[in-house]
């Protein structure tokens, strides 16, 4: 910077060849006595050192010089006042910068330093430059600090000492010097400074450290061009970048007091890049516990391969948030399903392998598995390819022996497939916008509270959230949006899932999913869904539903409260089980089912929407609780609201267990089930035995296993009209479908009884 240059300010004085009478002899201020016409000044054209200069006879013990001129002095800018100067003859003086501090009104500023160093001339005919800096601000290097109330100088020189000098005084310079201050006064550090070249191929990283530890406290400043870093770098000050850097894929930019992504993608001049390093630099950062994108939408051509980008991290414990922003998927080759076909053996005994697998090799980590016997959302969790074997995420139910498999690797915006494990990671506040062409995350196969809030999975294409291992123990997904890509397709043709997980301990909350084939699959126990809202209908009259949340776990040990499960239905079944029939366990256990809405429109009657399906014979319910929800059908009325799915086995009825299922609402199912039932039966001729059905009004269509209560209602009269006090002997579990009860009387009785019964013990 330089006012004189930038700003046309003018601040050297004239030559003194131009005249002396704007040359004071005292303060330079106007009415001032001047060197004009004076004795002891004269003007002299041809000086061997100095060319035109000015001869001045020292006549006081402060002979001063100053040009009368107001040289303004500008906030912020430091002028330096030069003098040149050789004594001729006479005693010698010293010689010192000096100037009137003027400030508004034309009035002197006092109590500043007017006078900079001084020097003596020690010889004859020997030429001494004597300098000063002025300027507003207190730094170093500056002579006379002046502040802020002077607005402009009278500036020159003073001869001190004895009387009788002859000097000789060349033309005095004033000179715009700021911007030897700049690099303090904007509190930056450029890293040029310190052998930064920015040409690509040199190594900057030394330089950028240097410029670093130099910075203390300071901006630094990373000026236009490329810099190449071929070591880690770590700042410990705030960084400007107007240029970018780049540096291999193993080495990281720490940005310690600025770190979110924007400044990221400054630094790399790519989005993409940018938050693949910010991603890095999280994980290898003990200063900061979140990554903030700062709302920014970046757009992505491939999947993030998390360990790929960090592969100095296969595993991570320490809490670590993303949150912020947009990541949209580009382009379409990148993002194409990998499909591979093999054969491979599988035993039951050995449950979650499959061996001697052909063309292993291109067989990728993470695929989704399908064959014969293989049930929903089984995944490549390892392989060894030296041994021919894959180990699965899960078993399978009936794949017994040796078929082709099909493998389809999803592409996934954000992967962690290729971390070992990973802990207490946050993705907050972000939209993955797939737009029809990939999937969103894809989590490591081992970890601990992957947690998900506040997030938009709009349009995946075939997973909003993919577990392939146990990554997903714990996992928290609360407030989340599953928008689909499959809205206009009816339900039999659609194949995406907005979530699967395989451990236990995972929390659903008060998340939204449209129209995908399942809104969740969950193959762990001691789950919590509640608070969801997800729908899954389409416009076929009479049409089938999907289940929207799938237990593939019989002993599930879950619960399911306060959701709006809109046209689709709880599916309950046992499908990752090597051995499907039940020999020993709990069998359909530990379910609670309460306070939900379940809503649908325009389906078979058929439809119910909570089915069990189990795999194997000899399964029963034990432990299920089913209370406090809200049945509606809409254009049509179906059958009942729960069923059994028959497709592979029934359940075992006559060892059913602690069921209840009671203060539920009906409106548009025909039969309104309950357990423990109240049956209220007229008998109008008399009989010894009173044959009563629960018509279809138990849970399940299951058996009536215990009869409560017999109460009768009105007047129990034999044959002759006498009123009998009698009580008659209940046996449960009769008829051909063991769902009868029979009253049998000491006589034969008519009348009119309530009987309460029940399906399990």
């Amino acid at each position: 910077m330089n006012k004189a240059i930038t700003d046309g300010v003018l601040l050297m004085p004239p030559a003194f060849e131009f005249g002396l009478d704007v040359w004071s002899s005292g303060d330079g201020t106007p009415g001032s006595d001047t060197y004009d016409g004076a004795a002891n000044a004269a003007y002299v054209p041809a000086d061997q050192d100095f060319g035109g200069c000015l001869e001045l006879l020292k006549i006081h013990n402060l002979q001063k010089l100053r040009y009368m001129g107001e040289t303004p002095l500008l906030p912020g800018c430091y002028l330096q006042v030069k003098a040149r100067i050789k004594a001729v003859s006479g005693n010698l003086p010293t010689v010192r910068i000096a100037g009137w501090a003027g400030g508004a009104g034309g009035n002197h500023v006092a109590g500043v330093v007017e006078v900079g160093p001084t020097k003596t001339l020690a010889s004859y005919g020997n030429v001494v430059e004597v300098s000063a800096i002025v300027g507003t601000g207190l730094r170093g290097g500056v002579d006379m600090v002046w502040g802020g109330d002077a607005l402009y100088g009278h500036f020159g020189l003073d001869l001190t000492g004895s009387t009788g000098a002859v000097v000789r005084i060349d033309d005095i310079e004033v000179t715009d010097i700021t911007s030897a201050f700049l690099r303090d006064m904007m509190s930056m550090v450029d890293v040029r400074d310190y052998g930064a070249v920015g040409d690509g191929a040199t190594d900057d990283s030394a330089a950028f450290d240097a410029a670093d530890d130099a910075a203390n406290g300071r901006q630094v400043l990373v000026p236009a061009g490329n810099y190449y870093l071929g070591e880690s770098v770590t700042f410990k000050s705030v960084v400007r970048f107007e240029g970018t850097v780049s540096m291999p894929t193993d080495k990281m930019l720490i940005l310690s007091k600025n770190f979110d992504l924007p400044i990221y993608i400054a630094a790399f001049g790519n989005e993409e890049l940018g938050f693949k390093k910010a991603f890095q630099a999280l994980l290898n950062n003990a200063d900061h516990d979140s990554l903030d994108m700062r709302g920014r939408k970046i757009t992505i051509s491939e999947p993030l391969d998390v360990f790929a980008a960090i592969p100095n991290k296969s595993s991570y414990a320490t809490r670590r948030v993303i949150r912020n922003g947009q990541i949209e998927a580009s382009g379409t080759s990148a993002w194409a399903t990998n499909v591979v076909t093999s054969q491979a053996t599988y035993d039951p005994s050995d449950s979650h392998t499959l061996s001697n697998v052909d063309n292993i090799a291109n067989v990728p980590v993470g695929a989704l598995i399908e064959g014969n016997g293989v049930g929903r959302e089984i995944y490549v969790r390892s392989k060894n390819v030296g041994a021919g074997e894959i180990t699965l995420n899960a078993p399978l139910y009936d794949a017994e022996g040796t078929q082709n498999f099909t493998f389809s690797r999803f592409k996934y915006l954000i992967d962690f497939s290729g971390m070992s494990y990973l802990s207490k990671f946050t993705m907050a506040e972000i939209e993955f916008q797939c737009n029809g062409v990939c999937s969103g995350l894809m989590l490591p196969p081992k970890g601990l509270i992957f947690h998900v809030k506040d997030c938009f999975f709009t349009r995946p294409k075939d997973r909003g959230i993919t577990s392939s291992g146990d990554g997903c123990q714990g996992m928290l997904i609360d407030r989340c949006q599953f928008l689909t890509a499959e809205d206009a397709l009816d339900v039999a043709d659609r194949t995406s899932i907005a979530i699967n997980a395989n451990a236990n301990d995972v929390k659903l909350r008060n998340n939204r999913a449209t129209k995908f084939y399942h809104f969740a699959v969950l193959g762990g126990s001691n789950s919590v869904v509640m608070g969801n809202h997800f729908f899954q209908g389409d416009s076929v009259a009479a049409g089938i539903r999907s289940a929207g949340l799938v237990l593939v776990n019989n002993l599930t040990s879950t619960v399911v409260n306060s959701n709006y499960i809109d046209n689709c239905f709880i599916e309950w079944t046992n499908e990752r089980d090597a051995t499907p029939d039940f020999s020993t366990g709990y069998s359909f256990s530990a379910l609670s089912v309460g306070d939900n809405v379940f809503l649908s429109g325009d389906v078979a009657p058929w439809f119910s929407y909570i089915v069990v399906k189990p795999h194997g014979t000899g399964h029963f319910l034990n432990g299920v609780s089913i209370t406090g929800n809200k049945f509606r059908s809409l254009s049509g009325t179906i059958d009942r609201v729960e069923r059994v799915d028959t497709s592979f086995a029934d359940l075992d009825f006559s060892r059913t267990k602690n069921v209840l299922f009671n203060g539920n609402s009906y409106h548009a199912v025909t039969k309104q089930v309950v357990n423990p039932l109240r049956i209220k039966h007229t008998q109008s001729s008399n009989a010894t035995t009173w044959t009563i059905d629960a018509d279809g009004e138990l849970p399940f269509g299951g058996r009536v296993r215990n009869v409560d209560s017999v109460v009768a209602t009105d007047n129990i009269r034999n044959a002759s009209s006498v009123k009998r006090f009698s009580m008659p002997i209940a046996h449960a579990e009769q008829g051909a479908n063991k769902n009868q009860v029979s009253l049998v009387w000491e006589e034969s009785m008519r009348g009119e009884v309530a009987v309460v019964v029940r399906i399990d013990e």
